[in-house]
């Protein structure tokens, strides 16, 4: 049996702007939105084939954590973050920024030698990290 990740689904207060947002961010498109109106659910599938985020906005729903940063984070157990491995931590992370993410630790060097990482936070406060790790998880 293989398994793989398929996706991440994220709870968000505004679907259509964390759509607009993720989609020029990552350069990702969206696929068919959806409702589940028992639960006054809709979401929408953000992708570009090799990561899909799923946007999730439900009536009600309130802020979870809201970390300043990632050791903040890791006060609270569960879900902390997303990351992704890109090619070019800086110039993404100069893009993020213009689009109104939030500087949460500027591009760096990794404690793992030769990868460079950077964490951001989206227009909603979701902490986002992205490194430029050129083989498998060691």
């Amino acid at each position: 049996m293989t398994t793989y990740l398929d996706h991440v689904g994220l709870s968000v207060a505004d679907l259509e702007a964390q759509t607009s947002w993720y989609c020029n961010a990552f350069d990702l498109l969206p696929a068919l939105p959806f409702q589940v109106p028992p639960i006054q659910l809709r979401g929408q599938f953000v992708t570009n084939g090799e990561i899909t985020i799923e946007l999730l906005e439900r009536q009600g729903s309130t802020p979870g954590i809201q970390a300043a940063n990632q050791a903040e984070a890791l006060l609270t157990r569960g879900y902390g973050h997303i990351c992704l491995r890109v090619s070019d931590v800086d110039s993404l992370y100069e893009k993020l920024i213009s689009l109104g993410a939030g500087s949460r630790l500027a591009p760096q060097d990794s404690p793992e030698p030769g990868v460079r990482f950077a964490f951001v936070a989206d227009p909603e406060g979701n902490l986002i990290e992205f490194h430029d790790r050129k083989g498998p998880v060691a």
